[in-house]
């Protein structure tokens, strides 16, 4: 899925941020500008330092729950943007945000009903809400979760990822070889190696066309990195849906380790950690 950053340093959490004085102005502007350069526990050191002497800072609040995401520190900032919705219950920025990192910390049936909370008061982002279609899959509704990704047809007919999630939910239903001939047509995804995994999901390329994609024209490493990790991710879901149990757990763990900064280096953490064990 293409268009979700790692976290939304620009969503407008605090609907009102109200008056501050000066000195935790400055605290909060400095925040925030460590948290665009990525320094994590300085930003968060910062929010802190305002909210302990006002808890209800609503800023500071948004701000350190922000750092918390990019920390990959789920359940921390599941406890921001909770506090952060109860001081502002309307704030539906917070609780589409505090869905993922339910999605993050493994508490599917939380990251669902926060979902469907936000789209409850943002109906016209439906069909491009990719995340909570693959919520609805590992929550096991996969009518809720096909429905979701054929609704995101009208936002991108270019993404494979879309067509193989939308595949994953209708071969829970209806199975493998069916779900092939239902498979959603898009046009040309120009990621790599993503038309590989589109035709390894209809049944016309085999797991090896996939990763020599991967890593064909000795691309630079971290590139390289990136494609290897949606081919192992895609592999291994590819292997889990048509039975593979070993084969599953080797590509997903391989996915895991090249952990991307991206929701998707999450869903293959999360689904990692879902399997039976060993």
């Amino acid at each position: 899925m293409r268009c979700l950053a790692l976290f939304l340093l620009l969503a407008p959490f605090a609907s009102v941020v109200g008056q501050t004085d000066p000195d935790t102005k400055t605290t909060l502007r400095s925040a925030r500008e460590l948290l665009l350069s990525r320094d994590f526990d300085k930003a968060q050191n910062l929010c802190t330092q305002v909210l302990k002497a006002d808890p209800k800072n609503i800023e500071a609040l948004a701000l350190r729950a922000q750092t918390f995401v990019g920390a990959r520190k789920p359940l921390d900032a599941v406890a921001d943007f909770t506090r952060l919705i109860e001081l502002e219950p309307m704030n539906a920025n917070a609780v589409d945000a505090r869905g993922g990192e339910y999605f993050k910390a493994g508490k599917i049936a939380e990251s669902v009903a926060d979902f469907d909370r936000f789209l409850a008061v943002r109906p016209v982002e439906a069909n491009g809400h990719w995340r909570r279609g693959i919520s609805l899959y590992y929550a096991g509704k996969f009518e809720a979760g096909r429905d979701q990704f054929r609704g995101y047809e009208k936002v991108d007919t270019n993404d494979v990822e879309n067509a193989v999630w939308h595949f994953l939910c209708n071969a829970r239903l209806i199975g493998v070889e069916k779900a092939r001939g239902e498979v959603l047509k898009i046009g040309k995804d120009g990621r790599v190696p993503m038309m590989e995994v589109y035709a390894l999901f209809q049944g016309k390329a085999r797991p090896e066309d996939v990763l020599a994609a991967a890593t064909a024209g000795n691309p630079p490493a971290a590139r390289r990195d990136v494609q290897l990790f949606y081919a192992h991710l895609y592999l291994g879901l590819h292997a889990e849906v048509t039975g593979d149990a070993k084969k599953t757990r080797e590509h997903l763990t391989e996915a895991a380790k090249l952990r991307i900064a991206h929701y998707m280096g999450d869903v293959a953490v999360v689904h990692l950690g879902l399997l039976p064990k060993p």
